[in-house]
């Protein structure tokens, strides 16, 4: 065998073995296996320096990051430097963070829910309302600057769970001729007990109430009102209760 040849065989056996090991290097962690199994959604890696790897990825609606080590281990938390600054945070959320918002915006723009504004306002919220919910009747008052300006849209995604009539009177708005007015209605007569309660529920209205549950519990929300926006930046937040006056104007911005 000829040096030259025992040359080019070094070479291709090098290259396989170099190959094998890059493979094995950027293989898929088990331990992220084992961590979707409790709960937590791997979005996607990203680079950092030194020799751990880094993914991004949701824990319910919480954006966390994922690091792990040679040893395949992992750590779930915050990576700080020398001042105990936070390094990844906005990379974690601009992978994590942004899909899952929008993908919570979609089912909102799908849900059944009732328009509280001008077509065409320039600003959209969605918020999830309950007929019977003090705190909803004084986010619908304190929002009347900026809908009745033409400013913002607030498109009410309405559930039944405070009180027993609850859905009864959200139904009586589903299934008035006109939503918007009954809902008007409610509110503005909220101090005298509100709209009157449906006598019948339609099936069609019962599943979509129902819906309207489940996908305000799957957006993380526990009561009402449970806003949800997008902020100056475009990203979409979530706010749960009553909005305090600075908090208004993050929501629905300027008067």
């Amino acid at each position: 065998m000829t040096t030259k040849f025992k040359l080019r065989i070094f070479c291709v056996i090098t290259f396989l073995l170099s190959t094998t090991v890059a493979a094995q290097n950027n293989a898929r962690p088990a331990v992220l296996k084992s961590l979707e199994d409790e709960g937590i959604k791997v979005v996607q890696e990203f680079e950092i320096p030194g020799d751990m790897r880094a993914f991004a990825g949701t824990a319910g609606m919480r954006p966390v990051a994922i690091y792990v080590s040679k040893d395949g281990t992992a750590i779930i938390g915050t990576r700080v430097d020398s001042k105990a600054k936070a390094l990844d945070e906005a990379q974690v959320e601009e992978l994590a963070l942004k899909p899952m918002g929008e993908r919570m915006w979609e089912q909102l723009q799908v849900s059944t829910w009732i328009q509280d504004g001008h077509v065409g306002a320039p600003k959209l919220v969605f918020t999830f309302s309950d007929p019977n919910c003090p705190y909803c009747n004084r986010f619908w008052q304190a929002a009347r600057p900026w809908v009745d300006s033409g400013k913002v849209q607030i498109r009410h995604i309405m559930v039944g769970i405070i009180k027993e009539d609850s859905a009864s009177k959200a139904a009586a708005m589903l299934q008035s001729a006109n939503p918007a007015a009954a809902l008007k209605k409610n509110e503005s007569n909220y101090s005298k007990g509100g709209i009157k309660p449906a006598t019948h529920i339609s099936d069609k209205t019962r599943k979509a109430l129902g819906e309207n549950q489940i996908l305000m519990a799957r957006s993380g929300f526990t009561g009402t009102p449970a806003v949800v926006y997008r902020d100056d930046k475009g990203m979409v937040q979530r706010h749960n209760g009553l909005p305090t006056e600075a908090q208004m104007t993050a929501i629905l911005g300027p008067k």
